[in-house]
């Protein structure tokens, strides 16, 4: 099978609870296998490499982001499905995807010898809805890809796929020693932003500029700023000062790249945008195949040969040790085998059932990137305008609550989880996830109605879900939310960041002279842990954490804490707002009326 190599006696068994069945690749991060779930899910598991692993900051950062990776919709992108960040190596387990990267289809590496090459014009529309449809889904939760370049985009029958997105900014934490011992290049040259080659904060307008040097390959079969063969930083002087090589790309899209791969970030088109002006995307059963046909009707034999993969090619696994690994299953008897062969084949007939209707070359019924159309023919129920991060403030019976609600929205489908939302009082916080239950109001009118779960409540027991959800389109890009008697006007929010100035440990003595108070802010999307506190006192060694909400108007959000490690005296916070003074100290005030302001000083 395609890009399947046997396994090594350096290659474990199994990770967790996955199978290993072949070495898919390897990379910057580590080694990537093909693998299968004790339940027959096939996925793609990533083991970092030890050097990394025995970086406690890279771990830190990794933790942080296979946290928020979580939480990206899989419609688009490979989902998470499994982690083990505390493991002796840390692995990530992601849904495979059965297709191979742009760069093989592109490149002519895939399928039939000179059978591919650069796609056409309306393949590289639904490439640019895709790829845009991806990036709301990672962006709406914090997360900035790094690195989207060909070999990290695979494509599908229904559609392109993006895979190891938010994953490469654990890179960051790690030292140059490490990253130069580990073969580790943050970003690909030829795919890179101005921001990136340049050492500047890089944002979600670098993703769209990588968008655009992915789609300029794509229609011209030449990366825009030349090869790295020519020299690295030849590469990135283009990338950084000169305009892209597009005279081959067609003129339908041409000038879409083009305002892609604009120099200055606040000129590139938003993800919304590129879909706006990619305009309806056709579906349904009349609609022609997104590829081409010889190239559908190779995804059809890659994913029958797929079938035949619960061995490495050379036969039985070897015998081996690794992090985590699971007792061999004893082999089942000759009719329950034939029993899990049965239920394992029935699983793919949909599959098989699209391939060969592609491979006859006649008019092939496939859902198309149409993110408007009925649940039976689009991969989304939900229109791309609600995709993205949404807050505003509650009212209850139109009077001010003081609460926040904060709604990170992905697509999918009715009955599947497509919203992520956090509720923030003084004292509490609320997360629930909700299941699409409709894409229309009880009056007929379009809308969100969803079905709230509460799966984090801080404290214990104090949250509710409040019954139904119901969310609609509002005036001025706005959304309308309203549960339970409370309402709220969400406005579209970007990714939240904590400023470099706050970055770093922070301390202040205890009020009775013993002893002190130390915070440490990192660096983490929202809803992941930004504040670390660590009181020492006459009463011993309190330690809490608190997530980041909101980082807006130079201030940061912070959520009421959880104690890690209680101590006498030490008590847990209420939601707090912090702000740099003039004087270069750390101003704290706390919401609920637990305690006073505070000021800190850096630590020395």
């Amino acid at each position: 099978m395609d890009g399947l190599r046997e396994l090594t006696a350096d290659d474990p068994q199994w990770i967790g609870d996955y199978r290993l069945l072949s070495r898919l690749g390897s990379g910057g991060m580590g080694r990537v296998y093909l693998a299968r779930s004790e339940g027959g899910r096939t996925v793609a598991v990533k083991l970092v490499k030890a050097e990394l692993a025995a970086e406690e900051e890279f771990r830190d950062r990794f933790r942080a982001e296979v946290a928020a990776a979580r939480r990206v919709g899989g419609r688009w992108t490979a989902a998470v499905l499994d982690a083990d960040t505390e493991a002796a190596v840390p692995w990530v387990a992601t849904g495979y995807i059965a297709g191979p990267t742009l760069n093989e289809v592109v490149g002519g590496s895939y399928g039939r010898p000179g059978s591919n090459g650069p796609l056409p014009e309306h393949s590289l529309r639904r490439l640019a809805y895709g790829l845009s449809c991806a990036l709301l889904d990672i962006h709406g939760v914090g997360l900035v890809h790094r690195d989207l370049k060909p070999s990290n985009v695979l494509l599908t029958i229904d559609g392109p796929r993006v895979i190891d997105f938010g994953i490469a900014r654990a890179l960051d934490a790690v030292g140059d020693q490490t990253q130069t011992r580990a073969g580790t290049v943050l970003g690909s040259p030829s795919f890179m932003s101005p921001e990136q080659v340049q050492g500047h904060r890089v944002g979600p307008a670098s993703d769209v500029f990588c968008v655009g040097s992915v789609l300029a390959y794509a229609a011209t079969g030449r990366q825009p700023f030349g090869s790295a063969a020519s020299g690295v930083h030849a590469v990135m002087f283009k990338i950084a000062q000169e305009e892209p090589e597009l005279a081959a790309a067609p003129d339908g899209i041409r000038g879409l790249i083009q305002d892609c791969l604009a120099k200055d970030p606040a000129a590139r088109p938003t993800p919304e945008e590129i879909i706006d002006r990619i305009g309806p995307v056709p579906g349904g059963t009349s609609a022609a195949p997104w590829l081409p046909a010889e190239l559908i009707a190779s995804l059809g034999q890659h994913a029958v040969r797929l079938l035949d993969t619960d061995t490495p090619p050379g036969g039985q696994p070897p015998t081996l040790t690794s992090t985590r690994v699971a007792p061999s299953p004893a082999p089942p008897p000759r009719a329950e085998a034939a029993a899990t062969e049965s239920r394992r084949r029935a699983r793919w007939l949909p599959v098989l059932a699209t391939a060969v209707i592609a491979a006859a070359a006649t008019a092939v019924t496939v859902p198309l990137l149409s993110g408007g159309a009925g649940a039976d023919e689009s991969p989304s129920d939900i229109p791309a305008r609600y995709v993205g991060t949404w807050s505003g403030p509650v009212l209850r019976d139109g009077a001010p609550t003081g609460q926040q609600r904060r709604f990170v929205i992905t697509n999918g489908k009715v009955g599947e989880v497509v919203a992520n939302s956090t509720s923030l009082g003084a004292t509490y916080e609320c997360r629930s996830d909700g299941k699409l239950v409709s894409v229309m109001a009880h009056d007929g009118h379009p809308a969100l109605r969803l079905d709230t779960k509460v799966v984090r409540s801080i404290p214990a027991g104090r949250c509710a879900a409040l019954g139904e959800h119901t969310l609609e389109a509002g005036r001025a890009h706005t959304l309308t939310w309203a549960a339970a008697g409370r309402t709220a006007t969400l406005h579209r929010t970007a990714a939240a960041a904590v400023p470099s100035g706050y970055l770093g440990t922070w301390q202040r003595p205890n009020a009775d002279g013993y002893g002190s108070q130390r915070l440490t802010l990192t660096q983490a999307p929202a809803g992941s842990t930004v504040l670390t506190t660590v009181v020492v006192g006459r009463g011993g060694r309190c330690t809490a954490h608190a997530d980041l909400y909101a980082a807006e108007g130079g201030a940061l959000t912070v959520g009421p804490s959880v104690v890690d490690r209680p101590a006498p005296g030490c008590a847990r916070s209420s939601t707090s707002v912090l702000r740099l003074n003039g004087d270069g100290t750390l101003h704290r005030e706390f919401l609920g009326d637990d305690k006073q302001p505070r000021t800190y000083s850096r630590a020395e």
